[in-house]
């Protein structure tokens, strides 16, 4: 409900929304990269948004008439209960990465190459995995 009451007023990314959240919040919360992105992913397989080209998710017209309704997201966990729902978690992190360096901020980019070399070692040991 808040996600797309926040992309009614105008188009953001994910990155974008946690800050909307942080901010209204007065910085109590920061939702994670792994409870965002699952939520987008739902509300864009449930056709209520969609995400443009630039990055940024904004309603649907199906999305603009059911505003005023909760959808349904299913039981929520503290943590991933299987290796898909683990997979899922890393994937909206990497998704948040992604973003944060592709923003215009530049701390987002120096938080990303700060840690490179552990972005590295993490990479180097799912690799092994595959």
């Amino acid at each position: 409900m808040l996600i797309l009451s926040m992309l009614s007023s105008s188009p953001r990314n994910g990155v974008e929304i946690m800050d909307e959240i942080e901010i209204t919040t007065h910085g109590w919360w920061r939702p994670s990269p792994g409870s965002v992105y699952p939520v987008l992913e739902q509300l864009s397989k449930e056709g209520l948004i969609k995400k443009r080209e630039d990055g940024k998710y904004e309603l649907t017209q199906k999305g603009d008439s059911e505003i005023g309704e909760w959808p349904t997201f299913g039981p929520r966990r503290s943590r991933p209960q299987s290796i898909e729902d683990m997979l899922r978690e890393i994937n909206s992190y990497v998704s948040y990465f992604e973003e944060l360096k592709a923003s215009s901020d530049p701390l987002g980019k120096k938080k990303i190459a700060e840690q490179s070399e552990n972005i590295r070692g993490l990479i180097d040991r799912m690799s092994r995995l595959a």
